[in-house]
């Protein structure tokens, strides 16, 4: 944390000279001495302690402390070649210099150094090209460098082939020199409580610590600061949405609502019980409603929702749902359509006098029947209304909005949300209920979604089949993916449908709903400790557009078979969804567009091409549109994966088990927390340097007890200045981004 005008926050150029500071720049996007100083160590190395060479990966960008074994000087091709071996004493690795025969007398046999450079292999052998390295001083050697290096754990750093991390070592130390002191933003009676150090302390202990135990303390005093400013932000919010005046929706005696029960064809599970109440309890209040509502894959959060929205329009006013895509948009209003049955048709001959209308818009629609919509919207005779983010655009205007439902949250930032609350009536916003079917570990819910109340759907519907999962190794075992198919047919044969998803449109697109890594992207992920998985050949991708026809040429020749993806026109999707819930199609082969939201009960089978280059979450999301009717289901995830690889261990993950809250906690460790913290709170992730979500959930629940009896005595942190401004630098980068998106 930093304050204006505060030491942090000198210009770095001015701290390590122009050209250290704009090589950190250009690495790291530092600026100040303050992103310098929150260049943690990743790990530390006693005095005596060595690397292990063993697990150094070509491509990695390492430091190692190792000894020099053999130093070796020969003439080859007209070149000077120094080959020098290193040795941690269980493994050994080479150093290699051309033409620079004077680094001999730097490099003697018995030396200790750090080492660092790019690790290559050659004739099966790691080396090191043209390494920078550091000489250790002598243990017996009585000089100012050995007295400071003696008995300290010696840092070492995420570094780049530029920045290796004694050179990052030294401009930090340069940095630490530079302050004196800094305004501590932590109030004293909070760091006595946890015995903390104050801020200049910790900085100094972390960097240059006399004992491991001093930079643990440090870096538990700094892990702090970041979640005490995330739960800061999130309970301020929500205090800020407590205070809001809004109108109470309770439930219509006789009403919409009631009616719509006494037509359900099923009892709501215990789940869906509790559930109601806690909205329906929001729901009366004269503050807005900000609830999430977590879910099981089929535990019937649609209907629950659906009850909340039926009792907005039971006061008069309108309910809207959002959905990321439009097929799932498309599907909520056929699903709903369904449901309500003559209460969704007002005004209609059969419709019922209770009944109200629902109405869908999204961006590919024309222009006339767009019109006819936003007129329907404007003057509240649609009083559900369903789309997907054409809803947060200008001209979109609401009689009485009463509840925003998002559906699937982790598709829509903060700023979206507050965009479309902006529709409602001038100082009436409306009550929000977001939905996922991804189910969210405790200490996520904390911090991502920390502004709201949290319901949970764990109990599925009695009677759901269960569906079995299986990985199917293609490369090793072609005829399992033979076996696949031939499981599609025999589906088909008893009057069943199948999915067969995969991961790209054409051969010419990347992945749908996902960003191509760079090489760039790689070697950022690397310097800070990140390994990414390694790009698949698109040539080995199956692609909607390439699949559906030689499936139907080929293993399943004589099926009905359609694409599905999202670069199709609206009417297109739209007909071809509806014929497959129809059962005029025997398998559709789509992207992920089918990935949340579509209820086809007769569909049985799903094959997963690819399925290596899906997250867990996506997967488990996949994996729930089948076994949603009275037959079990079967998931197969064909991969190429190696059996030992990353990927084959998270396929293996999922197929082992149905329960959505394991899977969510694999998924959360494999991936970065700028990823899991940056996509809901964007403004946060450049904040996030060590808090990580699982590892430190004690430290997390303590913050949040803080937060809050902070911003209770203190809604506006009139007494934590530091603080307060912390807090306003990172909303004012929370609409920046939102800005800077459109």
């Amino acid at each position: 944390m930093k304050s204006q005008g505060s030491p942090l926050d000198k210009p770095l150029k001015g701290v390590i000279g122009d050209r250290t500071a704009a090589v950190f720049e250009k690495a790291f996007g530092y600026t100040t001495a303050g992103d310098l100083l929150r260049h943690y160590p990743r790990r530390y190395i006693l005095r005596g302690e060595l690397s292990d060479i063993e697990e150094l990966k070509e491509g990695d960008e390492a430091t190692v402390v190792a000894d020099i074994k053999k130093v070796n000087l020969r003439r080859a091709n007209g070149r000077v070649i120094l080959e020098v071996i290193i040795t941690d004493g269980v493994a050994e690795m080479s150093l290699t210099f051309f033409n620079q025969a004077w680094r001999e007398k730097q490099l003697k046999v018995g030396m200790r150094g750090m080492f660092a450079g790019k690790v290559g292999v050659f004739n099966k052998k790691r080396q090191l090209s043209h390494p920078d390295y550091e000489i250790l001083p002598e243990g017996g050697d009585e000089d100012e460098a050995t007295a400071a290096f003696a008995g300290k754990a010696l840092p070492v750093y995420p570094a780049t082939s530029k920045l290796p991390s004694w050179k990052i070592a030294q401009s930090i130390e340069v940095a630490l020199h530079s302050i004196d002191d800094i305004i501590d933003p932590i109030p004293l009676h909070i760091l006595e409580r946890f015995k903390y150090p104050t801020l200049l302390e910790a900085f100094h202990s972390i960097h240059q610590p006399s004992t491991r135990e001093e930079a643990e303390i440090a870096r538990e005093r700094l892990t702090f600061d970041e979640a005490l400013l995330l739960q800061l932000l999130l309970a301020q919010r929500k205090a800020e949405l407590r205070s809001l005046p809004t109108i109470a929706r309770p439930i219509r005696k006789g009403g919409l609502v009631e009616e719509f029960e006494s037509r359900l064809p099923f009892t709501y599970t215990d789940g869906q019980k509790e559930v109601s109440g806690e909205i329906e309890n929001d729901m009366n209040q004269t503050h807005p409603m900000h609830r999430l509502l977590q879910g099981e894959v089929g535990s019937g959060k649609t209907v629950v929702a659906l009850r909340a929205m039926l009792a907005a329009v039971d006061t008069g006013g309108q309910a809207v749902l959002l959905a990321p895509t439009e097929v799932l948009a498309t599907q909520h209003f056929s699903t709903i359509n369904r449901i309500l049955g003559p209460l969704a048709a007002a005004g209609t001959l059969g419709g019922s006098e209770n009944g109200t209308r629902v109405a869908l818009l999204t961006g590919s629609m024309s222009a006339a029947t767009k019109r006819e919509v936003l007129g329907e919207i404007a003057s509240g005779s649609a009083g559900i209304v369903i789309g997907t983010h054409a809803l947060l655009s200008q001209g979109v205007e609401f009689n009485d909005l009463a509840l925003v439902v998002v559906d699937e949250q982790h598709r829509f930032g903060v700023e979206q949300r507050d965009s479309l609350r902006a529709k409602a009536k001038l100082n009436q916003p409306p009550h929000l209920l977001v939905m996922t079917a991804t189910p969210i570990p405790r200490t996520v819910a904390m911090t991502v979604f920390g502004d709201l109340d949290v319901s949970t759907l764990r109990q599925l519907p009695s009677g759901r089949p269960a569906i079995t999962s299986h990985v199917v190794p293609a490369l090793d075992k072609p005829h399992f993916l033979e076996r696949a198919w031939e499981r599609i047919r025999e589906e088909v044969a008893k009057g069943h449908q199948a999915y067969v998803v995969a991961p790209r449109i054409s051969a010419h697109e990347i992945e749908e709903g996902t960003s191509e890594i760079t090489a760039r992207d790689r070697e950022v992920a690397a310097a800070m400790g990140v390994i990414l998985d390694e790009p698949a050949d698109p040539k080995t991708m199956a692609t909607v557009e390439e699949l559906a026809p030689a499936l139907a040429l080929g293993s399943l020749k004589g099926l009905i078979i359609a694409p599905l993806h999202g670069r199709q026109t609206s009417e297109l999707k739209e007909e071809t969804m509806r014929a497959f819930t129809d059962a005029k199609i025997d398998v559709l082969v789509s992207t992920t567009v089918i990935e949340v939201g579509v209820d086809v009960p007769n569909a049985s089978v799903m094959v997963i091409m690819n399925a290596d280059r899906f997250g867990v979450s996506q997967l488990h999301q996949l994996r729930g549109r089948v076994g949603r009717g009275k037959v079990p289901g079967l998931c197969l995830f064909v991969t190429e994966a190696a059996d030992d690889s990353p990927a084959m261990e998270r396929l293996n993950a999922v197929a082992s088990t149905l329960d959505g809250f394991e899977l969510s906690r694999i998924d959360l460790e494999q991936r970065s927390e700028g990823d899991i913290l940056g996509r809901a709170q964007s403004g946060t992730q450049s904040h996030l340097r060590l808090l990580r979500v699982l590892r430190d959930e004690p430290l997390i629940l303590e913050a949040r007890d803080v937060a809050v009896e902070m911003i209770e005595s203190d809604p506006e942190l009139k007494l934590s200045p530091e603080l307060a401004r912390e807090i306003a630098e990172l909303r004012a980068e929370e609409a920046a981004s939102f800005l800077d998106k459109g």
